[in-house]
């Protein structure tokens, strides 16, 4: 009898042992990490549910989306997250033929976990995403909401996941599960609820001909605002920077302020919503057992530097927010990290104990969240190819950032040098801050860095270069396919 009480308690120590995690990844869509409080101390944004994730797991410093080859910067990012693929070697790239393997969405995300058993489940926006990797999902709610009601709004997306609980828990469904939990907002249209537009001093302004009111709870002008870009970075008349509905063209203080109101009013309620689903997870009993990954597909400016979009490299627009918290993390913990999107993949995978597939480019920071590392890569970049060829590219390395521009017909041509420990807010001459690229005493950490961000180039098979670069003999990239031409409506 005490052998076969032995060998069942082993039995049970054993399955407990292996049971595997369930994973929850949350995607905001246009969301700069300097929204949040914990992230930005001066931000007046509420999102008690995020600030009590990040305080009982670990908030990455240094966590980015590689890069676009087009305007509609959501889709790259996106094809990242899935694949794991650098921003060169996506179907969506320029080189897809010969850089993106055959078939890739079989290697992705939903693929990977419905092959290792897992429940998969997914609600996020329609569109501008990879649609191929989407519909393998065993469980999909997609639709854009990006309305101020709770059937237009974020919170259809929080019932979709509610649900899938729900219908779990009915049909006893034991298998660990990987949600895809995707919002449409606070990407514009930011029609926010009117109860949280009050709350920020904010209305969803829709007449271009007049200023909407200055409100004493509206969000201040953040650091770095501009009434202006002050010089050409080969993107400035794409869709973000001259149509976002309440803003348009327009940088003055009433408008911007109002649209940084209504983008937290949207973040604000994107928080409540995700306070529904943690709460319905720690009623299952399955809180404890879920990595709970929140994040960006990519920030945005709404009024930093003059901009208005995610067409740039600065801080605002290239780092993204991430939070994670999960079993065997320790609680409060802040890294730098250095991680891409494109990582995920991977780690999940190592979460999850599974083989990641051979197309993934992407590095498990599962050794950061273990407190085993500090930082997975010592040199980040970033690229911009949406508007004028070659765009804009960035290097970092530790406090120093290098920015460069440039356009074929040499209108666009610009070159930027931060140290961000000393300028954190990448802050312009136009704030009275001097460009170290134009310093002479910076000449020698100019020259390294631009080096640097050559070597990326290479590394990555960037498709351009800059005049100042060898040419390397690169073949012309192809021209970006047409776009079919619209059937009217008869």
């Amino acid at each position: 009898m005490r052998l076969l009480a032995f060998l069942l308690l082993s039995l049970v120590v054993s399955a407990v042992a292996e049971k595997r995690p369930n994973i929850l990844f949350i995607l905001v869509d246009d969301q700069s990490p300097f929204d949040l409080k914990m992230y930005n101390p001066k931000s007046t944004l509420e999102t008690p549910n995020l600030d009590k994730l990040a305080a009982q797991g670990v908030v990455f410093d240094g966590a980015y989306h590689m890069g676009s080859s087009s305007g509609a910067v959501c889709t790259p990012s996106r094809h990242m997250i899935m694949s794991g693929r650098t921003v060169w070697h996506l179907p969506v790239s320029p080189w897809a033929s010969k850089t993106s393997p055959p078939q890739l969405e079989q290697q992705t995300i939903p693929a990977v976990f419905n092959r290792a058993g897992y429940a998969t489940m997914r609600t996020c926006k329609q569109g501008n995403s990879y649609e191929a990797a989407n519909k393998l999902f065993t469980v999909r709610h997609d639709a854009s909401k990006r309305g101020g009601t709770d059937e237009s709004g974020s919170a259809w997306h929080a019932e979709q996941v509610l649900n899938y609980l729900n219908d779990r828990q009915a049909s006893k469904d034991t298998k660990p599960f990987l949600i895809y939990f995707g919002f449409s907002h606070p990407h514009d249209t930011r029609d926010g609820k009117p109860e949280l537009l009050a709350k920020y001093g904010a209305t969803n302004h829709t007449d271009e001909a007049n200023v909407p009111s200055l409100h004493s709870l509206q969000p201040p002008l953040p650091a770095n605002y501009l009434k202006g870009h002050p010089f050409d970075n080969t993107e400035m008349n794409v869709r973000d920077e001259v149509a976002v509905s309440g803003v348009w063209r327009h940088r003055d203080e009433a408008r911007i302020r109002n649209e940084i109101g209504r983008q937290y009013a949207c973040s604000d309620n994107i928080d409540i919503q995700i306070g529904r689903v943690l709460k319905r997870l720690e009623e299952s009993g399955e809180l404890d057992n879920t990595y709970i990954i929140y994040t960006a597909d990519h920030g945005i400016a709404i009024g930093h530097h003059g901009l208005m979009g995610k067409q740039n490299l600065y801080q605002h627009c290239w780092r993204v927010p991430f939070i994670v918290k999960g079993p065997g993390i320790t609680a409060g913990r802040r890294v730098e990290g250095n991680i891409y999107l494109l990582d995920v993949l991977a780690t999940l995978c190592d979460l999850a104990g599974i083989q990641p597939p051979q197309t993934s480019e992407g590095t498990s920071f599962k050794a950061v969240l273990t407190g085993e590392k500090q930082a997975m890569r010592e040199v980040l970049y970033g690229a911009y190819a949406g508007g004028a060829k070659p765009g804009m590219r960035c290097v970092k390395q530790g406090d120093w950032k290098l920015i460069q521009y440039e356009s074929a017909d040499g209108k666009a041509k610009h070159t930027q040098l931060f140290n961000l420990a000393e300028n954190p807010d990448e802050l312009l001459p136009e704030h009275g801050k001097a460009n170290l690229a134009d310093d002479p005493k910076h000449a020698g950490k100019l020259a390294e860095m631009k080096k640097l961000l050559l070597g990326e180039m290479r590394r990555l098979n960037d498709p351009w270069r800059f005049a100042d670069q060898p040419a390397d003999d690169l073949p012309a990239p192809p021209m970006p396919a047409k776009k079919a031409k619209k059937t009217k409506k008869k």
